[in-house]
């Protein structure tokens, strides 16, 4: 069965679904997916979130803030560990440095990083991040607040080798999304063919970043099965391989009740 370790279920398209959430899981499992770790982004519509999954017992949540924006409510180290201590709750993020999309001061996203981080340590839950064009800043910032004490993983990960490789000495696990599967993806294919077989996960991010061939169309959780054949395919392995290596390494870093 499969596991999509990151996605955001209270923001996938119920179109299809008639507006019925319901509707959306019953597909989901019908597509051989097991378990789903829905992350949070922000604290506004945490509550939200909590509430559609809540009784979705193959659901785990996250909490955090993403780095992109600057107007949302900064959280402290008290409040993530709270929060953090849901049953439902298994990590801490998304949380993480992105200079792509911000210009000018970016100290505000580096002290929001640290503060999840030290929240993740208290809590002894691992960190889910988020990079993008800052590569040297993230390891950094992973070594000095000790990160790899708890581990977590680089999700959606496009980086290079050096840097999974520096995060991989960090205990942090490596995530693949729908991007492995573009056409000009090939250097991106070539890190997933590297990975460790016990740091390997797959995920969709629903509903962003829709594999090919949904490419952008809406994505949802039932897609995380071509991840898996892509990754599948570079490793030189069958997809029944990499469905149940990414299963038994999501359960052993998340520690999420596994559901039968």
């Amino acid at each position: 069965m499969l596991v999509d370790s990151h996605c955001h279920l209270d923001r996938v398209d119920l179109g299809p679904y008639d507006d019925d959430f319901s509707r959306l899981m019953t597909a989901t499992r019908e597509a051989g997916v097991s378990h789903l770790l829905c992350v949070s982004i922000d604290l506004e519509s945490y509550p939200q979130m909590l509430a559609l999954v809540e009784g979705y017992p193959e659901v785990s949540i996250s909490v955090g803030v993403h780095p992109n924006d600057d107007d949302r409510r900064e959280p402290s180290v008290d409040e993530l560990v709270r929060l953090a201590m849901h049953p439902k709750n298994v990590a801490i993020g998304e949380t993480g440095l992105d200079y792509f999309r911000t210009e000018g001061d970016v100290e505000w996203q580096r002290k929001r990083f640290r503060t999840h981080i030290r929240a993740a340590r208290e809590a002894s839950k691992p960190l889910i991040i988020h990079t993008r064009d800052a590569r040297e800043d993230t390891i950094d910032i992973l070594r000095d607040e000790n990160a790899d004490e708890v581990g977590g993983v680089m999700h959606c990960f496009t980086e290079t080798w050096d840097m999974a490789r520096a995060a991989l000495d960090l205990n942090f696990y490596v995530s693949f999304s729908g991007i492995v599967t573009f056409k000009n993806a090939d250097d991106l294919r070539d890190v997933a063919a590297k990975v460790p077989d016990d740091r390997l996960l797959i995920e969709t991010d629903a509903p962003y970043l829709a594999p090919v061939p949904f490419r952008g169309k809406p994505n949802e959780p039932r897609y995380v099965s071509r991840v898996a054949e892509t990754v599948a395919a570079v490793r030189g392995v069958d997809t029944d391989t990499v469905v149940r290596q990414s299963r038994e390494n999501f359960y052993r870093l998340f520690k999420a009740a596994v559901v039968t």
